[in-house]
């Protein structure tokens, strides 16, 4: 039988289940440029910006923050075996202006501060991903984004009330922050056509890289010319202002869009088929818990966000302590390898969406690919930053073409809920995601505890540690990982449409 006209939920892949498939009549695609669903992964890429500046500020305005000069009794300060300080270079020392604080901060309470967003940010992924599934996740995401801002805000003053009190309140805007992700996936099963999937949704994603990007050399620049507590007023600001254009310009769903055009509504509605309407109340929590490929995806998500993490909050710190560059140059360089991660997001997306809409690649082996050529070299170049001992130049060199290459994985592992069930894919992130959280817990105290006296031989463990996590990411999915949409996720009305849309794809 000659295989019908149209795309599939998951694509047309031979190796995807056909029966739960709804195709299209209509082999007209309107244009993405300047279309609704464009808009919307362009807004969600500022929102995510926003969202990681909201994130990283800490970890460079830290440096400025901590008074190195002054510890505290008892502290352990020596840095025998770190790399030496150039000529002329001071590094370690940023002078603020006179109406600007500085603390007396070791490297574990600076690692506990780090993390703890992270604490938050565990504790909203699963309810963020329910609800948004439930009811939409225009709100949750659009209040996720605000809510953090609001709390940047209040940065400056918590951490002159204290440390407790300064880790509290970055607990806070981790639990603002976690619903974004899982809302952003909820979203995208309503709006993302399944042969465009890969595209929008890196675009959308890649608003963390390009957001890591600005954010850290921002920082830096801010920090030494205005204080570093303007970091958390303009970045917080900027959060604010976001959410004006998300709540005045983004609609939930196709359906319910005031500037879409007819034929693009028609387009994705058709496309997605049942699977973009809403979950129930009830979900099919046993199958889920049993079903490998989900738990494909939550080790893999946790072991490659721990070097992830690792470089994200402690970057800055490494190239303070040990590179010793001076706090502008700190920011630029921490910030260079999220440009390449975020260019190559945003291509993989393209090149994975033509693979499979072409039929080159079962989703499956696109999302395994992928996964594999993100994650395997990226922990080779973290063995190899290990090794680069003072070298400036080799260290940045390795640790720009790790996080780089790392960008491939944007089309691999952190898509693959949306393939596997549709309809649940905002709760599954919600799951997912908070087993990927975990590390960015524990990686900052763990580095705290290696590097506590600043020597190359605590930082060769962190980066081995964060090398062979990686790897182990990369070959569980390739093993265990599917594209599959699972049996779980089809309901009868998805069989009974699917049939329907099969029926009339024969007939004409």
């Amino acid at each position: 039988m000659p295989r019908p006209k149209g795309y599939s939920i998951n694509s047309p892949p031979s190796d995807e289940s056909e029966d739960s498939e709804p195709l299209i009549e209509n082999d007209e695609i309107p244009p993405q440029c300047c279309s609704a669903r464009l808009n919307l992964a362009m807004l969600m890429f500022l929102g995510f910006s926003v969202v990681y500046g909201l994130r990283v500020n800490l970890s460079v305005a830290m440096v400025a923050m901590v008074n190195n000069t002054d510890q505290a009794p008892g502290q352990n300060s020596s840095k025998v075996h770190a790399c030496p300080l150039p000529s002329g270079n001071s590094s370690d020392d940023f002078i603020q202006p006179d109406w600007v604080p500085q603390y007396q901060w070791g490297s574990e309470v600076q690692g506990l501060l780090l993390g703890a967003f992270f604490f938050g940010y565990l504790c909203t992924q699963i309810p963020g991903g329910y609800l948004s599934g439930r009811y939409g996740g225009k709100i949750f995401l659009g209040l996720g984004v605000l809510g953090t801002a609001a709390l940047t805000l209040l940065t400056p003053l918590a951490a002159q009330w204290g440390v407790y009190w300064l880790f509290a309140l970055r607990v806070l805007e981790g639990i603002g922050e976690g619903v974004t992700f899982p809302a952003m996936m909820a979203m995208w099963a309503r709006w993302a056509p399944p042969t465009e999937r890969s595209r929008l949704m890196t675009l959308s994603g890649s608003g963390a890289n390009f957001g890591a990007f600005l954010a850290l050399p921002l920082t830096g620049y801010i920090c030494q010319t205005l204080g570093w507590p303007a970091v958390f007023y303009l970045c917080g600001g900027a959060g604010c202002l976001w959410g004006v254009f998300w709540f005045i310009f983004v609609s939930d769903d196709p359906r319910t869009h005031r500037r879409i055009s007819e034929k693009e509504r028609d387009y994705i509605i058709n496309s997605i088929g049942p699977q973009g309407t809403g979950h129930g109340w009830s979900l099919p929590l046993l199958s889920m818990l049993l079903s490998v490929p989900l738990w494909a995806i939550m080790i893999t998500q946790m072991c490659a966000n721990w070097s992830y993490y690792t470089l994200l909050t402690s970057l800055p710190t490494y190239m303070n302590n040990v590179l010793h560059f001076d706090i502008k140059s700190n920011g630029f360089l921490s910030a260079l390898p999220y440009l390449g991660a975020w260019f190559f997001s945003i291509a993989s997306g393209v090149i994975a969406d033509t693979l499979i809409e072409k039929n080159m690649l079962s989703i499956t082996s696109v999302r395994k690919s992928f996964t594999l050529i993100g994650l395997l070299p990226a922990s080779g170049f973290l063995v190899a930053v290990s090794f680069s001992g003072c070298s400036h130049i080799l260290a940045v060199t390795f640790l720009t073409l790790c996080t780089t290459i790392g960008g491939i994985s944007a089309s691999g592992v952190y898509l693959n809920q949306i393939d596997i069930a549709p309809r649940y894919a905002g709760f599954l992130l919600g799951i997912t995601n908070t087993f990927g959280t975990i590390p960015g817990v524990v990686a900052p105290i763990v580095t705290g505890h290696f590097t506590a006296d600043h020597t190359l031989d605590g930082w060769r463990k962190v980066f081995w540690v964060a090398a062979v996590i990686n790897a182990i990411g990369a070959l569980f999915f390739t093993i265990f990982g599917s594209g599959k949409i699972q049996p779980w996720a089809i309901t009868e009305e998805d069989r009974v449409e699917a049939e329907k849309q099969r029926s009339r794809s024969i007939s004409t």
